[in-house]
């Protein structure tokens, strides 16, 4: 029997058998490495500093525009790096083209590249760019992100410890707001009026979580009060609380009363029968905290005009890992394929607009 291909990130199971094992040789300065959960890889340089390195693929998606993509590429990088308590400084970029991308277009590309770039404070190291035949959109390519840190002071997702509190930043399903209603504009429109419409489209801006764990790490990291910080993607907000989890070998209370969802998430989710905890959701930050320091970085982020929320609490692994829904307790369970893809192509084959 032939496996079918998983659209997205691929599963823990398919990860774990095929490329874990599998790691290339063995170095002692590798402090942090690939593992469930650890969006940043992080290697000891001396000096007592340490260099903190992420990957994510570049895209170039037609509903979304040039000038968006490229902005949203730079951006979605820095939000894995800024995770760390610092901010990214260097990227390495390779473009693989799609033969039907103009000059001019790569012109464009390129200029609001550097200009997301340079706003983050990121300077552009080199790379590789062509046109190739067999390269399409919406993936265009791939993107190195790097930062030095001090190193007693950075963050990985592996810190966070029992007893500490989970804050939750913006809302749940941000993403797949925002972008549903660019690619389906009509739909939403017709379903929910054009000022929702509006509202809901605004929601790309708030992608990135790199405002978000800077203001967090200003109030004061590890032993300071912030043990870990992750970025919600693919899976939502459940599967980033899951892979926080196993990032730590710890396990977790949540409490979906207590969960941000906006109105415009809910309603979008409604429209395309989305599970709004479990589907895209870039913008989204997940915080780890000392309890005792958790007002502080509530008020931290209320001073920037975000909505944040205490939603659970990390606890001991043998306790499980557990989220309560309507009053009932069950079981967090391995996140699986995003729900999102399913109902994209299902608009898509019903002529969505």
């Amino acid at each position: 029997m032939i496996d079918k291909p998983v659209i997205g990130k691929f599963p823990l199971d398919i990860i774990e058998k095929i490329v874990y094992s599998k790691l290339g040789a063995p170095k002692s300065e590798i402090l942090v490495g690939p593992g469930h959960g650890c969006d940043n890889a992080v290697i000891r340089l001396g000096n007592n500093q340490v260099l903190v390195a992420t990957a994510d693929p570049l895209s170039m998606i037609p509903a979304l525009g040039i000038r968006d993509s490229a902005w949203l590429s730079v951006n979605l990088l820095a939000s894995d790096l800024a995770t760390c308590g610092f901010p990214p400084q260097f990227i390495m970029v390779n473009l693989s083209l799609p033969p039907s991308m103009s000059d001019g277009e790569f012109e464009e590309y390129w200029g609001a590249f550097h200009e997301a770039c340079e706003k983050l404070g990121v300077a552009i190291l080199g790379g590789h760019t062509g046109r190739y035949v067999g390269c399409d959109y919406t993936i265009i390519g791939g993107g190195v992100m790097m930062a030095i840190a001090p190193k007693n002071q950075y963050l990985s997702s592996k810190m966070s410890k029992p007893g500490d509190l989970l804050i939750m930043t913006k809302g749940v399903a941000i993403a797949a707001t925002g972008i549903l209603s660019r690619v389906f504009p009509e739909t939403i429109e017709k379903a929910y009026g054009l000022a929702f419409l509006k509202r809901a489209q605004s929601y790309f801006s708030r992608f990135s979580v790199v405002e978000d764990a800077l203001t967090v790490a200003s109030t004061g990291l590890r032993d300071g009060g912030v043990t870990s910080m992750h970025d919600v993607t693919e899976g939502g907000l459940l599967g980033a609380i899951y892979e926080l989890s196993e990032a730590s070998g710890n396990g977790l209370e949540i409490e979906l009363s207590d969960v941000i969802v906006t109105e415009e998430a809910k309603r979008v989710c409604d429209l395309f029968e989305i599970d709004p905890y479990s589907t895209l959701s870039e913008g989204t930050l997940i915080i780890s905290v000392k309890p005792e320091k958790a007002e502080k970085v509530l008020q931290a982020l209320k001073s920037k005009g975000m909505r944040s929320a205490v939603i659970g609490k990390v606890t001991d692994l043998h306790e499980g890992r557990w989220v309560k829904r309507s009053g009932i307790r069950e079981a967090l369970e391995k996140p699986s394929v995003d729900p999102y893809w399913e109902a994209y192509w299902k608009a898509q084959q019903k002529g969505w607009k």
